[in-house]
């Protein structure tokens, strides 16, 4: 393949992306879970124009996201993940990418003025969307948080403070790894009902607090001598993580750890490739975000009363973890 070639393609890539976010807006795999049906009975379903969405249905099947047979469609293995009851179900990731979808189609105007006048936040887009995103960031970690929690020696500690803990995969994670450990998981109030629902699916409840409060300007709950910020200080300016980080020091016990999962880049800013991109990401999306490098989350966290910050766990996405520890006195 060309160099023009290669160009070419990865400009048409988004035609495929496409099709999948507004098959999973539609909610098409989910229809076709159980129950194989034909173009003309889903539109009626849905509303839809008839043949719009027969077009649709047969691009997804050259993509082998469906079968067709006598103009009946069923899912593949392939397409089954993006149907709502898989047990492997990635559709609200694939729906808080349909969300995504609209801020990097103002990519072009961000990058002349700075920032998406009219952004609205993730969570303050109404419930669905909410919803999406919280189930997105369970799809993301549900895999990386066991293998996070088994790469940690977490033994010395006996209380975690999960911030912006989302539905609680990663304090699910270190709980098992830690059967004598507890959390306190903190959130947004509207988000730990979908918490409580997952912990209670995970039968932890007894051993998690849910704490309500938005940890860009509250105080944190305090007698928990481990925190972990998973994949927050990338949606936070450097000005917001300094005050979050404060914030957590005087909250923990002396002794105590805050770990942070998230991209950490080189001091060139260009590897991990996925982190480079990611920032694109938090700059259409946030007012502030970004992906920061290792000397300057040490430096932050030195400026907040935090020590012995050090690289822990290396990784090629989203899976760096750093450590810092509050000094006993």
């Amino acid at each position: 393949m060309t160099h023009a070639e290669t160009i070419l393609k990865r400009v048409r890539d988004f035609m495929g992306s496409r099709i999948i976010l507004t098959a999973a807006r539609l909610d098409i795999f989910t229809r076709l879970e159980n129950q194989p049906d034909s173009a003309d009975s889903i539109s009626r379903q849905l509303g839809a124009d008839p043949r719009a969405l027969t077009r649709l249905m047969d691009a997804m099947v050259a993509m082998e996201l469906l079968d067709k047979k006598k103009g009946t469609y069923h899912n593949t293995a392939q397409g089954a993940v993006l149907g709502a009851d898989h047990p492997e179900t990635v559709l609200p990731m694939v729906l808080h990418m349909a969300e995504v979808w609209n801020s990097w189609s103002h990519l072009t105007e961000v990058v002349k003025i700075g920032e998406k006048p009219d952004l609205v936040g993730m969570t303050e887009k109404g419930p669905e969307t909410l919803k999406a995103f919280i189930g997105a960031m369970h799809v993301a970690g549900r895999k990386l948080a066991s293998e996070i929690a088994a790469d940690l020696d977490l033994k010395p500690y006996r209380k975690l403070l999960d911030i912006g803990g989302a539905s609680g995969t990663y304090t699910i994670a270190f709980l098992k790894q830690a059967p004598r450990m507890s959390a306190v998981l903190f959130d947004l109030p509207k988000v730990l009902p979908m918490a409580k629902q997952r912990l209670a699916m995970e039968k932890i409840t007894d051993r998690v607090e849910l704490f309500g409060g938005d940890y860009n300007s509250d105080e944190m709950p305090g007698g928990c001598d481990l925190a972990l910020l998973s994949a927050v200080i990338h949606q936070n300016s450097t000005e917001q993580n300094r005050s979050l980080y404060s914030r957590i020091c005087r909250a923990l016990e002396p002794g105590g750890a805050l770990l942070i999962r998230d991209h950490i880049m080189d001091e060139e800013r260009t590897r991990p490739p996925g982190g480079a991109i990611f920032a694109i990401n938090m700059l259409v999306n946030t007012r502030g975000g970004d992906t920061y490098t290792f000397s300057e989350v040490r430096t932050d966290l030195k400026k907040a009363g935090f020590s012995e910050a050090e690289m822990i766990r290396t990784g090629v996405d989203m899976d760096c973890v750093v450590r810092a520890v509050k000094p006993l006195s």
